[in-house]
């Protein structure tokens, strides 16, 4: 069973390939997240974990999705994180949480994808960015065939800094910089709800026909990249900033 976690598209884009190549049951955590809900999961198949890199760990948010949830039947699992550079020390702590949930972890990938974190970076350049999804494909070929064989992923070595960004900065990235404070419309809103259907928290409300942020943000993106006229800004961060949002379907 693929389960999976996504913001702007890559992670989902992942997920679809891998179960496709494995064809396997493919799940969108996003679904029971915006439903507030968990469920009793099944699989006699390895679960294979899929999610975006937030500060060099899983989605504090994903995290807690998998922490509640029930997973029965076979008990190993991969995780395969979709990044914009690597993945910090993050298998330290997918560790743990496979100790807790009482799963086989059988390795932790790095998946390098066109950048998407808008309140920071700037997106991958577009001839970059088709060369990366390139290497990506090749990756999650490979990734796939791991998983089939029911082998373990290879292992990634960490060093200090791979400790420090996970341990260090990822804290101070959720107390200073994960907030919707930031976010707010122009006059491109032509009131299509789309900021609203793809927050997977439920954060945005539609009053006036206009999107109205809450408190409990995660700093996806969904919104600002999912708008079709690009309508949504983070503080001055991203004026004039192109969007990505991966919409494509893997083809195998």
């Amino acid at each position: 069973m693929v389960i999976y976690f996504s913001g702007t598209g890559n992670s989902r884009y992942a997920a679809e390939s891998i179960a496709l190549q494995t064809k396997d049951k493919l799940v969108c955590a996003n679904e029971y997240i915006k439903a507030e809900k968990t469920d009793d999961f099944f699989s006699d198949t390895p679960y294979v974990f899929v999610s975006p890199t937030y500060a060099w760990r899983l989605p504090r948010v994903f995290s807690a999705f998998i922490e509640s949830g029930s997973f029965k039947g076979s008990n190993s699992a991969y995780f395969v994180m979709t990044c914009g550079d690597d993945i910090g020390n993050a298998g330290t702590y997918i560790g743990k949480l496979c100790e807790m949930k009482d799963l086989k972890l059988k390795g932790v990938s790095a998946l390098v994808m066109p950048e998407n974190y808008l309140a920071v970076y700037d997106v991958t350049e577009k001839s970059e960015a088709k060369l990366l999804m390139n290497e990506a494909d090749k990756t999650l070929k490979a990734l796939s065939d791991f998983i089939a064989n029911g082998q373990d992923l290879p292992e990634v070595k960490t060093v200090v800094t791979d400790i420090l960004k996970s341990s260090l900065i990822n804290p101070v990235f959720y107390s200073l910089i994960v907030s919707a404070k930031g976010f707010h419309v122009t006059d491109k809103c032509i009131s299509c709800g789309k900021c609203a259907e793809f927050c997977p928290l439920n954060n945005i409300k539609l009053e006036g026909g206009k999107p109205l942020y809450g408190k409990n943000c995660t700093h996806c993106m969904a919104c600002i990249c999912a708008c079709p006229t690009e309508a949504i800004e983070y503080k001055k961060r991203t004026v004039g900033k192109e969007r990505y949002y991966n919409s494509s379907s893997p083809e195998i």
